[in-house]
């Protein structure tokens, strides 16, 4: 980003400055942001994939104000020609969520940026390196100063100690920790710059935890299907057990009817076999005692 906007001629109040064209938003009583367009791209998505999550990270906070690629006025006596500076994303705690056209650090009480993050770039990595973050350190009083290159992926973080950067440790996957923010920062998939929690989990913007829902919702919906799926063939599966043991019931049943059946033929062809027999016998005895009448001995015929 440049060093500086165009100069409009000094003017002794902010009255004045109000006077020079369009820079001035009389609709909210103050000074438009001046900065130019990213350089990339990738500048421009990063930026803007950031203040997404900050977005839906902090929806229910009121009291935090952020902002990418607006420009910062600082100078002691309220001029908008000099002393203002554009950080890429910058943070600012108890401060009222509402839209602003920049920073006018007279106008929110004297108060700067908690917290900036620069994306490096071949035109500006060198003035973020040693002239913002002297700047940050010095005047702005930046407490965390974090910069990312989404090209060649350098990433390098302070936090404000005694007046002094200290470089912010990594933990063990790379992120770098933000006290002012209370998340850690990091390069997520060797892509993009991420936040994460305290725990090391992702912070998801608005339509990836929208997305995340819809796939519980999803995954719900497919475990219940599968649910009332296995339910259905176990009760199949019982419904069949039942044909079965009716099938085997019936075929002992019948087996029973053929063995009753068997029973009841051989005990009428024993009877019928006894009733021929004494027929026979009788038979017999009727034709004895006729011989006999006769005067025959029947057993010597």
């Amino acid at each position: 980003m440049p060093s500086q906007l165009p100069v409009v001629p000094l003017a002794t109040s902010l009255q004045e400055n109000r006077n020079y064209g369009e820079k001035w938003d009389n609709g909210h009583d103050e000074w438009l942001s001046d900065e130019p367009e990213l350089e990339s791209d990738l500048h421009r998505d990063q930026i803007d994939l950031l203040l997404r999550l900050m977005r839906w990270y902090w929806r229910h906070r009121d009291d935090i104000y952020f902002s990418g690629n607006t420009t910062v006025y600082f100078d002691p006596d309220q001029r908008t020609n000099r002393n203002f500076r554009g950080p890429d994303l910058y943070v600012v705690f108890g401060a009222a969520k509402r839209n602003r056209n920049s920073w006018m650090v007279w106008k929110e009480g004297n108060k700067y940026p908690d917290v900036v993050i620069e994306l490096l770039s071949d035109s500006t990595a060198k003035t973020d390196r040693t002239t913002k973050k002297v700047l940050y350190q010095n005047e702005w009083h930046v407490q965390n100063y974090f910069w990312f290159h989404p090209e060649t992926k350098e990433f390098q973080g302070f936090t404000l100690v005694q007046g002094q950067y200290q470089i912010i440790q990594p933990n063990n996957q790379g992120h770098l920790w933000s006290d002012q923010m209370g998340v850690y920062l990091g390069i997520h998939s060797g892509e993009m710059l991420r936040l994460f929690t305290d725990t090391g989990v992702l912070i998801p913007t608005e339509a990836e935890e929208a997305r995340s829902r819809q796939e519980i919702v999803q995954q719900q919906m497919e475990q219940e299907r599968s649910q009332k799926e296995r339910a259905q063939q176990r009760e199949q599966i019982a419904q069949q057990q039942i044909v079965e043991e009716r099938s085997l019931k019936e075929a002992a049943q019948q087996r029973e009817q053929i063995a009753q059946q068997q029973i009841v033929e051989e005990r009428s062809q024993k009877e019928r076999a006894q009733a021929i027999a004494e027929q026979e016998r009788q038979r017999a005895e009727q034709l004895a005692a006729r011989l006999r009448k006769m005067g025959l001995d029947p057993d010597d015929i």
